[in-house]
Protein backbone atom coordinates (compact mmCIF):
# COMPACT_ATOMS: atom_id res chain seq x y z
CA UNK A 1 0.00 0.00 0.00
CA UNK A 2 1.57 3.42 -1.09
CA UNK A 3 1.84 5.50 1.96
CA UNK A 4 -0.75 8.53 2.24
CA UNK A 5 2.84 10.87 3.10
CA UNK A 6 6.14 9.77 2.84
CA UNK A 7 9.03 11.83 4.38
CA UNK A 8 12.62 10.72 3.15
CA UNK A 9 15.46 12.19 5.32
CA UNK A 10 13.95 15.75 4.89
CA UNK A 11 16.18 18.82 6.09
CA UNK A 12 15.53 22.32 6.51
CA UNK A 13 18.11 25.00 7.01
CA UNK A 14 17.77 28.27 8.20
CA UNK A 15 20.25 30.69 7.68
CA UNK A 16 20.71 33.63 10.79
CA UNK A 17 22.68 36.57 10.80
CA UNK A 18 23.70 37.59 7.50
CA UNK A 19 24.13 42.03 8.48
CA UNK A 20 27.28 43.33 7.25
CA UNK A 21 29.56 42.81 10.74
CA UNK A 22 27.60 39.69 11.78
CA UNK A 23 29.03 36.25 10.77
CA UNK A 24 25.94 34.07 9.24
CA UNK A 25 24.93 31.27 11.77
CA UNK A 26 23.10 28.41 10.03
CA UNK A 27 20.36 25.97 11.86
CA UNK A 28 19.10 22.79 11.02
CA UNK A 29 15.97 23.00 12.05
CA UNK A 30 14.71 19.54 10.52
CA UNK A 31 17.81 17.47 10.33
CA UNK A 32 17.37 13.97 8.60
CA UNK A 33 13.72 13.15 9.18
CA UNK A 34 12.11 10.31 7.88
CA UNK A 35 8.61 8.55 8.15
CA UNK A 36 5.60 7.67 6.40
CA UNK A 37 1.95 7.70 7.55
CA UNK A 38 -0.47 4.95 5.84
CA UNK A 39 -3.47 6.20 4.32
CA UNK A 40 -6.13 6.50 7.27
CA UNK A 41 -3.52 7.22 10.11
CA UNK A 42 -3.29 9.88 12.62
CA UNK A 43 0.55 10.54 13.24
CA UNK A 44 1.31 13.01 15.80
CA UNK A 45 5.02 14.42 16.07
CA UNK A 46 5.77 15.65 19.96
CA UNK A 47 8.54 17.77 21.36
CA UNK A 48 9.43 21.07 23.05
CA UNK A 49 9.31 24.42 21.92
CA UNK A 50 11.59 25.08 19.01
CA UNK A 51 12.57 21.06 18.45
CA UNK A 52 11.52 21.84 14.45
CA UNK A 53 7.96 20.01 14.72
CA UNK A 54 6.20 23.28 13.46
CA UNK A 55 8.83 23.50 10.51
CA UNK A 56 7.99 20.16 9.97
CA UNK A 57 4.52 21.34 9.39
CA UNK A 58 5.45 23.79 6.69
CA UNK A 59 7.99 22.04 4.90
CA UNK A 60 4.96 19.05 4.40
CA UNK A 61 2.36 21.60 3.43
CA UNK A 62 4.67 23.12 1.03
CA UNK A 63 5.03 26.29 2.34
CA UNK A 64 8.91 25.53 3.00
CA UNK A 65 11.04 24.70 0.61
CA UNK A 66 13.26 21.38 2.20
CA UNK A 67 16.96 21.47 2.19
CA UNK A 68 17.21 18.24 1.59
CA UNK A 69 15.30 14.87 1.06
CA UNK A 70 11.77 14.27 -0.47
CA UNK A 71 8.13 14.35 0.70
CA UNK A 72 5.70 12.54 -1.11
CA UNK A 73 2.07 12.65 -1.13
CA UNK A 74 0.58 8.81 -2.82
CA UNK A 75 3.85 8.12 -4.08
CA UNK A 76 4.03 11.34 -5.97
CA UNK A 77 7.25 14.34 -4.77
CA UNK A 78 5.17 17.14 -3.28
CA UNK A 79 8.15 19.75 -4.81
CA UNK A 80 6.65 18.74 -8.03
CA UNK A 81 3.10 20.09 -7.82
CA UNK A 82 1.60 22.79 -8.47
CA UNK A 83 0.22 24.68 -5.87
CA UNK A 84 -3.55 24.50 -7.04
CA UNK A 85 -2.93 20.02 -7.36
CA UNK A 86 -1.61 20.39 -4.04
CA UNK A 87 -3.97 22.48 -2.41
CA UNK A 88 -6.48 19.58 -3.56
CA UNK A 89 -4.67 16.93 -1.82
CA UNK A 90 -3.33 18.75 1.47
CA UNK A 91 -4.68 21.66 3.82
CA UNK A 92 -3.72 22.85 7.38
CA UNK A 93 -5.34 23.60 10.47
CA UNK A 94 -3.34 26.28 12.30
CA UNK A 95 -2.66 26.69 16.49
CA UNK A 96 -4.67 30.14 16.38
CA UNK A 97 -8.12 30.30 14.98
CA UNK A 98 -8.71 33.93 15.40
CA UNK A 99 -5.41 34.94 13.83
CA UNK A 100 -5.53 32.50 10.64
CA UNK A 101 -9.36 33.91 9.44
CA UNK A 102 -9.94 37.13 7.47
CA UNK A 103 -12.01 39.19 10.81
CA UNK A 104 -13.32 41.03 7.61
CA UNK A 105 -15.05 38.31 5.87
CA UNK A 106 -17.97 36.42 6.80
CA UNK A 107 -17.57 32.80 7.99
CA UNK A 108 -19.28 31.32 4.76
CA UNK A 109 -16.58 33.49 2.67
CA UNK A 110 -13.58 32.54 4.23
CA UNK A 111 -14.51 28.32 4.11
CA UNK A 112 -15.89 29.22 0.34
CA UNK A 113 -12.34 31.11 -0.15
CA UNK A 114 -10.43 27.58 -1.37
CA UNK A 115 -13.03 26.78 -3.66
CA UNK A 116 -13.14 30.13 -5.59
CA UNK A 117 -9.43 30.05 -5.74
CA UNK A 118 -9.77 26.65 -7.71
CA UNK A 119 -12.81 28.40 -10.05
CA UNK A 120 -15.60 26.46 -8.53
CA UNK A 121 -19.62 28.48 -9.35
CA UNK A 122 -21.16 30.58 -6.62
CA UNK A 123 -23.95 28.01 -6.96
CA UNK A 124 -22.07 24.99 -6.39
CA UNK A 125 -19.63 27.27 -3.88
CA UNK A 126 -22.94 28.20 -1.69
CA UNK A 127 -23.83 24.12 -1.36
CA UNK A 128 -20.43 22.85 -0.52
CA UNK A 129 -20.17 25.60 1.93
CA UNK A 130 -22.86 24.98 3.51
CA UNK A 131 -22.68 20.74 3.71
CA UNK A 132 -19.25 21.50 5.05
CA UNK A 133 -20.18 24.42 7.99
CA UNK A 134 -23.16 21.54 8.85
CA UNK A 135 -20.52 18.59 8.83
CA UNK A 136 -18.35 20.29 11.38
CA UNK A 137 -21.26 21.57 13.90
CA UNK A 138 -22.47 24.92 12.38
CA UNK A 139 -25.38 26.54 10.90
CA UNK A 140 -25.91 28.26 7.84
CA UNK A 141 -27.07 31.33 9.90
CA UNK A 142 -23.50 31.28 11.75
CA UNK A 143 -21.96 31.33 8.18
CA UNK A 144 -22.93 34.50 7.81
CA UNK A 145 -21.25 36.36 10.67
CA UNK A 146 -17.28 37.30 11.21
CA UNK A 147 -14.87 35.36 13.25
CA UNK A 148 -15.23 37.89 15.90
CA UNK A 149 -18.74 36.73 16.78
CA UNK A 150 -18.55 33.63 17.06
CA UNK A 151 -16.54 31.59 20.31
CA UNK A 152 -13.06 29.83 20.09
CA UNK A 153 -14.39 26.70 19.60
CA UNK A 154 -16.66 27.76 16.72
CA UNK A 155 -13.67 29.55 14.77
CA UNK A 156 -11.57 26.37 14.80
CA UNK A 157 -14.69 24.61 13.27
CA UNK A 158 -13.99 27.18 10.83
CA UNK A 159 -10.93 26.56 10.61
CA UNK A 160 -11.65 22.81 9.99
CA UNK A 161 -14.18 23.20 7.89
CA UNK A 162 -11.94 25.90 5.38
CA UNK A 163 -9.30 22.82 5.10
CA UNK A 164 -11.95 20.36 4.46
CA UNK A 165 -14.05 22.11 1.81
CA UNK A 166 -11.72 21.06 -1.03
CA UNK A 167 -11.95 17.75 -0.15
CA UNK A 168 -8.52 16.64 0.85
CA UNK A 169 -6.78 13.30 1.71
CA UNK A 170 -4.71 15.25 3.99
CA UNK A 171 -4.94 17.43 7.15
CA UNK A 172 -1.99 18.99 8.87
CA UNK A 173 -3.16 19.86 12.49
CA UNK A 174 -0.39 22.78 14.47
CA UNK A 175 -1.32 22.62 17.46
CA UNK A 176 -5.35 23.07 16.63
CA UNK A 177 -6.78 22.78 20.08
CA UNK A 178 -3.54 24.67 22.48
CA UNK A 179 -5.47 28.00 22.66
CA UNK A 180 -8.37 26.51 23.50
CA UNK A 181 -10.42 25.78 26.99
CA UNK A 182 -10.26 22.19 27.79
CA UNK A 183 -13.68 21.71 27.41
CA UNK A 184 -13.47 22.93 24.13
CA UNK A 185 -10.58 20.85 23.27
CA UNK A 186 -11.87 17.45 23.90
CA UNK A 187 -15.03 18.66 21.55
CA UNK A 188 -12.26 19.77 18.95
CA UNK A 189 -10.45 16.30 19.33
CA UNK A 190 -13.95 14.07 19.18
CA UNK A 191 -14.82 16.15 15.65
CA UNK A 192 -11.33 15.50 14.01
CA UNK A 193 -11.52 11.54 14.89
CA UNK A 194 -15.07 11.80 13.50
CA UNK A 195 -13.85 13.37 10.20
CA UNK A 196 -11.06 11.35 9.87
CA UNK A 197 -13.47 8.29 10.27
CA UNK A 198 -16.34 9.12 8.31
CA UNK A 199 -14.13 10.97 5.50
CA UNK A 200 -11.30 8.50 5.44
CA UNK A 201 -8.60 11.04 5.93
CA UNK A 202 -4.96 10.74 7.16
CA UNK A 203 -3.67 13.28 10.10
CA UNK A 204 -0.55 14.61 10.59
CA UNK A 205 -1.04 16.09 14.28
CA UNK A 206 1.58 18.63 15.90
CA UNK A 207 0.95 19.06 19.90
CA UNK A 208 3.12 19.51 22.50
CA UNK A 209 0.47 17.94 24.58
CA UNK A 210 0.93 14.21 25.42
CA UNK A 211 -2.47 13.45 26.78
CA UNK A 212 -3.95 15.12 23.37
CA UNK A 213 -1.61 13.31 21.13
CA UNK A 214 -2.26 9.86 23.25
CA UNK A 215 -6.21 10.13 22.49
CA UNK A 216 -6.23 10.67 19.02
CA UNK A 217 -2.74 9.61 17.70
CA UNK A 218 -1.69 6.25 16.17
CA UNK A 219 1.87 6.25 16.28
CA UNK A 220 4.45 9.23 17.10
CA UNK A 221 7.36 10.74 16.55
CA UNK A 222 9.36 12.36 19.20
CA UNK A 223 11.64 15.32 17.97
CA UNK A 224 14.79 16.94 19.88
CA UNK A 225 16.88 19.70 18.41
CA UNK A 226 15.43 18.27 14.60
CA UNK A 227 15.90 14.97 15.12
CA UNK A 228 13.16 12.25 15.90
CA UNK A 229 14.69 10.36 18.40
CA UNK A 230 12.31 7.95 19.20
CA UNK A 231 9.33 6.49 17.03
CA UNK A 232 6.86 3.75 18.01
CA UNK A 233 3.09 2.98 18.15
CA UNK A 234 1.32 5.27 20.63
CA UNK A 235 0.51 2.24 22.92
CA UNK A 236 4.05 1.32 22.96
CA UNK A 237 5.34 4.68 23.85
CA UNK A 238 3.41 5.57 26.25
CA UNK A 239 3.93 2.45 28.10
CA UNK A 240 7.26 2.01 27.26
CA UNK A 241 9.03 4.65 26.40
CA UNK A 242 12.80 4.05 25.01
CA UNK A 243 14.84 7.03 24.67
CA UNK A 244 15.50 9.12 27.85
CA UNK A 245 14.19 12.05 26.24
CA UNK A 246 10.89 10.44 25.41
CA UNK A 247 10.84 9.24 29.74
CA UNK A 248 11.62 12.66 30.39
CA UNK A 249 8.41 14.12 28.60
CA UNK A 250 6.05 11.55 29.78
CA UNK A 251 7.28 12.45 33.47
CA UNK A 252 6.68 16.03 33.07
CA UNK A 253 3.02 15.21 32.57
CA UNK A 254 1.30 16.79 35.53
CA UNK A 255 -1.57 14.69 36.82
CA UNK A 256 -4.51 15.53 39.02
CA UNK A 257 -3.31 13.82 41.94
CA UNK A 258 -3.74 15.75 45.04
CA UNK A 259 -0.26 16.47 46.98
CA UNK A 260 2.02 15.57 43.89
CA UNK A 261 2.75 19.44 42.53
CA UNK A 262 4.90 19.47 39.85
CA UNK A 263 7.34 16.93 38.75
CA UNK A 264 11.03 17.32 38.94
CA UNK A 265 12.34 15.57 35.57
CA UNK A 266 15.79 17.46 35.97
CA UNK A 267 15.76 18.61 32.01
CA UNK A 268 16.30 22.40 33.25
CA UNK A 269 14.85 25.26 31.86
CA UNK A 270 18.03 25.89 29.75
CA UNK A 271 17.33 24.40 26.15
CA UNK A 272 20.53 24.25 23.93
CA UNK A 273 20.89 26.80 21.02
CA UNK A 274 19.80 25.22 17.50
CA UNK A 275 22.31 26.82 15.59
CA UNK A 276 25.34 25.40 18.20
CA UNK A 277 24.29 21.74 18.63
CA UNK A 278 26.11 19.58 21.25
CA UNK A 279 28.38 17.08 19.61
CA UNK A 280 27.15 13.67 19.56
CA UNK A 281 24.12 12.28 20.86
CA UNK A 282 22.04 16.06 20.90
CA UNK A 283 20.35 15.00 24.37
CA UNK A 284 23.76 14.29 26.07
CA UNK A 285 23.81 17.79 28.62
CA UNK A 286 20.93 17.06 29.69
CA UNK A 287 20.47 13.30 30.12
CA UNK A 288 21.03 11.92 33.55
CA UNK A 289 22.66 8.65 31.79
CA UNK A 290 24.87 9.87 29.40
CA UNK A 291 28.38 8.17 29.52
CA UNK A 292 31.64 9.56 27.61
CA UNK A 293 30.36 7.63 24.43
CA UNK A 294 27.15 9.85 24.24
CA UNK A 295 29.51 12.96 23.49
CA UNK A 296 31.14 11.93 20.90
CA UNK A 297 29.01 9.72 19.00
CA UNK A 298 25.60 10.10 17.38
CA UNK A 299 23.50 7.13 17.36
CA UNK A 300 21.69 6.73 14.07
CA UNK A 301 18.03 5.08 14.16
CA UNK A 302 17.90 1.36 15.01
CA UNK A 303 15.22 -0.91 15.84
CA UNK A 304 14.74 -1.53 20.10
CA UNK A 305 11.59 -3.14 21.53
CA UNK A 306 10.09 -3.03 18.18
CA UNK A 307 10.26 0.99 17.48
CA UNK A 308 12.36 3.15 15.99
CA UNK A 309 15.26 4.94 18.60
CA UNK A 310 18.36 7.14 18.53
CA UNK A 311 19.64 5.75 21.57
CA UNK A 312 22.79 3.65 22.02
CA UNK A 313 21.75 2.67 26.08
CA UNK A 314 18.02 2.47 25.06
CA UNK A 315 17.84 -1.69 25.15
CA UNK A 316 19.30 -1.48 28.98
CA UNK A 317 16.78 1.29 30.25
Amino acid sequence: MTPAIEVRNVEKVFRQGTGMFSAPRFVRAVDGVSFSVPPGGCFGIVGESGCGKSTLARLILGLHPATGGDILVDGRKLSGMHRRERAKLIQPVFQDPFSSLNPRRTVADIVGMPLAAQGVGEAERTKRVNEMLARVGLTAEQGGRLPAQLSGGQRQRVAIARALVLRPRIVVCDEPTSALDVSVQAQILNLLAELRRDLGLTLVFISHNLAVVEHICDEVAVMYLGRVVERAETDDLFRRPAHPYTRALLASVLTPEPGLGIPDVGLGDSYPDPANVPPGCRFHPRCPVAQDSCRSVQQAARAVHGRSVECMLAESL
